[in-house]
């Protein structure tokens, strides 16, 4: 049977190592991610989402980071996690892509956009100044940007914020990669350049079949662009599926949190947004118990004392919830939860 995973991430564990003890981000994560598919990775912020996204682009200084267990293969043969720096910078930018969260800061101000896209052309392709010119013209075209000769010239800093992202974009799509992440790709553009940066990055994923891990906390950006949902809190995995098991069907309360505190397109305007109270728990001593317990309302006694483990919806839907143990009362879930606008 062929193998359709471009990524397997296989309990993957992450700490950082600081002055006032180890910081446990990624406790056990798993996930697989077929070629050509957009995943979604959602969760508060300091769930392991960046993270986990740095860490399969080896990204994270060591030290203060440390990989402390798992696999990360690529597809199909390389193992990430034992490649050294050297290797894997073979693989990074040729074969893997990040778009990063602030194009501003990840951009360098005193090179030209035509030199920051070449650059990767020219050192994974081994090709001649002029070929690199002519796929950066290629690859600006791609993105939308007008008049892509006059701009190959300019400086960031001579750029709007939706054209700064473009341009992040085309350098992570300048060696066509098989894999690209965007870490948070549209939280510093407005609403409107938001939505073009989507339909975007659609496409793209469309015309170059390249896999797509996206990172974000905005649900409208999962419900526009992903196949694929996984749901993070306290450095695990709570809930995966697909976006409609996700939107319509979750199962753990964590998960029906995030849905009820979106803004409903299909709900009374003075309807107000229902907050998940308490703060996530200081992964320097993480609970033994679920994350989640201390702010669930659903919380059972059970909860607090063991792990649960994931238990299997259906071929592509999992939740780690005691509310699932055939033993656990029956909870309803909550109307707001549900059918998020798409």
């Amino acid at each position: 049977m062929m193998n359709n995973n471009i990524l397997e991430v296989r309990d993957l564990k992450v700490s950082f190592r600081t002055y006032a003890g180890e910081v446990q981000a990624v406790r056990g994560v798993s996930f697989d991610l077929k070629k050509g598919e957009v995943l979604a990775i959602v969760g508060e912020s300091g769930c392991g989402k960046s993270v986990t996204a740095q860490t399969i682009m080896r990204l994270i200084p060591s030290p203060p980071s440390i990989i402390k267990n798992g696999s990360i293969k690529f597809n199909g043969k390389t193992e990430i996690t034992r490649l050294s720096n050297r290797e894997m910078e073979k693989i990074r930018g040729s074969e893997m892509g990040m778009i990063f969260q602030d194009p501003m800061t990840s951009l360098n101000p005193t090179m030209t956009v035509g030199k920051q896209i070449t650059e990767g052309i020219v050192k994974h392709h081994k090709v001649s100044g002029e070929e690199a010119n002519k796929r950066a013209l290629e690859i600006l075209k791609l993105v939308g940007m007008s008049n892509p000769e006059g701009r190959m010239q300019q400086y960031p800093h001579e750029f709007s914020g939706g054209m700064r992202q473009r341009v992040m974009i085309a350098i992570a799509l300048a060696c066509s990669p098989k894999l690209l992440i965007a870490d948070e790709p549209t939280t510093a553009l407005d609403v409107t350049i938001q939505a073009q940066i989507i339909e975007l990055m659609k496409k793209l994923s469309e015309k170059t079949e390249a896999s797509i891990i996206v990172i974000t906390h905005d649900l409208g950006v999962v419900a526009e662009m992903a196949q694929r949902v996984i749901v993070m809190y306290a450095g695990k995995v709570v809930e995966q599926g697909t976006v409609d098991e996700i939107f319509y069907e979750s199962k753990h309360p964590y998960t029906w949190g995030l849905l009820r505190s979106v803004p409903r397109l299909d709900q009374d305007k003075d309807n107000e947004l229902v907050p998940i109270p308490g703060t996530p728990p200081d992964l320097f001593s993480p609970p033994k118990g679920c994350a989640f317990a201390a702010r669930c309302p659903y919380a059972m006694s059970v909860c607090g004392q063991i792990d649960p483990e994931h238990t299997v919806l259906s071929e592509t839907h999992s939740a780690a919830c005691w509310l699932l143990h055939e033993g656990a009362p029956k909870v309803e879930r909550p109307v707001e939860a549900g059918g998020a606008a798409r």
